[in-house]
C-alpha cells in the first residue's frame, strides 16, 4: 500500500482529502507545517509521495520542495505534487523548476487529484520489465550520454545527473524517438497519458531542467533541440 504525506495547514481540507485518499487505498499522514512535513520525509517511514501546499505557516512550500530535492539518495527523488491557491502562473513555474513532479490548483476535484497521484506514482515506480520490453538494450547511449532504463539513472561522461522521475520519463520519451520531432502534446500524452492542457507550458520548464543536467551549454543545446512552433527533437548524433 502506497503511503502519502499531505503537508497542508488547512485542517478541514487536509482531513477531507485524507479521508478520500484512505478510502481509495492509500496510507495517509498529515503534517500541518513545512518543518513537520520534512521531519516525516526524513523519518523512519518516508512517504511514497508528498502532497505539498504552497502556502504554509512556517516554511514556504517552495522552500520545502527545495529541501526535499536536496536530500541524499532516494529521499531526494520523492515525488512531490504541489497544491497552490495562487493565481500567478509563476508560482507553478517556480515550483516545477524546483523539482515538483506535478501541480494542482485550488480548488480541485478530488477525483482528479487521485488520478494525478496515481499517474505520478506509476511513473516513479515504472518496472524494469516494462522499461525493457521487447528485449531492447536497457541502456541508451548517445555519445557520452547514457540513459539506463532499468536502473532509471542518467550520466554524462560517467558523471551521474539527477532528474525527477517525471523529467527522466520526459527524457526517455525523446531519447527512444531520437531524430523524430515531437509536439508538446505528443510528449505529454506519452508521459502522462492525457493531452496537454490548453496554454500549459510546464513541459518547457521541465525541458529547461533536463537541459541543465545534460547539456554543456544550455544556451546552445546540442542534445535536445527546440523546433520553433512545433516541439522538441532529441539529436541522434551527439558528442
Amino acid at each position: 500500500m502506497d503511503s502519502l504525506l499531505i503537508i497542508e495547514d488547512d485542517q478541514r481540507l487536509a482531513h477531507m482529502v485524507s479521508d478520500y485518499l484512505m478510502q481509495s487505498g492509500f496510507q495517509v499522514v498529515h503534517a500541518s507545517s513545512g518543518q513537520t512535513g520534512l521531519d516525516v520525509v526524513t523519518g523512519n517511514s518516508p512517504p511514497d509521495l508528498v502532497i505539498l501546499d504552497l502556502m504554509l505557516p512556517d516554511l514556504d512550500g517552495l522552500e520545502v520542495c527545495r529541501r526535499i530535492r536536496a536530500l541524499p539518495g532516494s529521499l531526494g527523488l520523492t515525488p512531490v505534487l504541489m497544491l497552490t491557491a495562487k493565481g500567478d502562473p509563476m508560482d507553478r513555474v517556480v515550483g516545477l523548476e524546483l523539482g515538483a513532479d506535478d501541480y494542482m490548483p485550488k480548488p480541485f476535484e478530488p477525483r482528479e487529484l487521485l488520478a494525478r497521484i496515481r499517474a505520478v506514482l506509476r511513473r516513479h515506480a515504472q518496472s524494469p520489465a516494462s522499461a525493457n520490453a521487447g528485449g531492447a538494450d536497457p541502456v541508451l547511449r548517445f555519445g557520452s550520454l547514457e540513459i539506463d532504463r532499468d536502473g532509471r539513472t542518467l550520466s554524462v561522461g560517467g558523471k551521474p545527473c539527477e532528474l525527477t522521475s517525471y523529467q527522466f520519463d520526459l527524457l526517455l520519451v525523446l531519447a527512444e524517438r531520437a531524430g523524430r520531432v515531437l509536439t508538446r502534446d505528443q510528449i505529454m500524452e506519452a508521459v502522462r497519458g492525457r493531452e496537454l492542457e490548453a496554454f500549459d507550458r510546464s513541459i518547457d520548464v521541465h525541458m529547461g531542467r533536463i537541459r541543465a543536467a545534460i547539456e554543456t551549454d544550455v544556451k546552445a543545446p546540442k542534445r535536445i533541440l527546440t523546433v520553433r512552433g512545433v516541439g522538441y527533437v532529441f539529436a541522434k548524433q551527439q558528442d
